[in-house]
């Protein structure tokens, strides 16, 4: 039975489906770009390269294919940034507009007049999404709003709501409560350092987490350690079912 997913994360402002593009197979090829990067034999003293426009260190890789897997990782926080950054910008100006009506029915109204709206135009996108892209951005809607995806369901639309989106999102693997947390979390802080260095390069658009963490210590903590091992783990996994095969390119 093909269970089809609509209106999973972005049924309160702009998330109205953040599983149902965890039916599309991860067939993503890993890059072999990696000019520009430190790498570090374990033993070796760390050295922080500072750039001259930029306050974060050089990466510290282990070995030159774990840059492959962080560029692979960066594209997938790339795609899905945007509409976690669409859905805090959408949340705040639907929370300023419901201040000024007093009516409930109106404010139900209101509220379901954007969720079609923002359905009918990121659907199709948001549907082409992996399921790693779809738990980056869980954690991304975490990171933008203050709140999961589930607690943003269950506060505009009901408890019940979002008991049933997050059960269906369990069948993938996927939580509506997953939250984010750089500090301890490796995949968070992935997440975390690349949005900080595309912010600084200009390639992604600012926008300042509701949570409350400073970066800049947990990075000088971590040493600048870029840990993918497990998506090292994940790729092995699918070659070995034959899903997806090692591009060259």
């Amino acid at each position: 039975m093909i269970i089809k997913l609509k209106k999973l994360l972005y049924i309160y402002i702009v998330l109205i489906s953040a599983v149902s593009f965890s039916q599309i197979q991860e067939t993503d090829s890993l890059p072999i770009n990696d000019d520009d990067y430190v790498f570090v034999k374990p033993g070796d003293t760390l050295v922080v390269n500072l750039n001259e426009f930029s306050l974060l260190p050089k990466h510290k890789f282990s070995s030159r294919e774990d840059v492959r897997y962080y560029l692979w990782f960066r594209r997938k926080v790339f795609r899905a940034y945007p509409y976690a950054q669409l859905a805090s910008e959408r949340l705040d100006s639907l929370n300023v507009r419901l201040e000024k009506i007093e009516s409930k029915r109106k404010r139900r109204q209101y509220t379901k007049i954007i969720q079609k709206y923002i359905e009918g135009e990121f659907t199709d996108q948001i549907k082409k999404m992996t399921t790693t892209e779809g738990r980056i951005l869980i954690k991304l809607i975490h990171r933008q709003t203050g709140e999961t995806a589930f607690d943003n369901i269950k506060e505009l639309r009901s408890g019940w709501k979002a008991f049933w989106y997050n059960t269906t999102a369990n069948v993938f693997k996927l939580s509506l409560k997953t939250e984010y947390h750089p500090e301890t979390e490796n995949e968070d802080f992935l997440i975390e350092d690349v949005l900080q260095r595309a912010f600084q390069e200009g390639k992604l658009k600012p926008q300042p987490s509701k949570l409350n963490f400073d970066f800049t210590k947990i990075i000088i903590e971590r040493k600048s350690e870029i840990n993918v091992e497990e998506y090292k783990l994940f790729f092995s996994k699918m070659r070995k079912k034959g899903k997806i095969r090692k591009a060259k390119d």
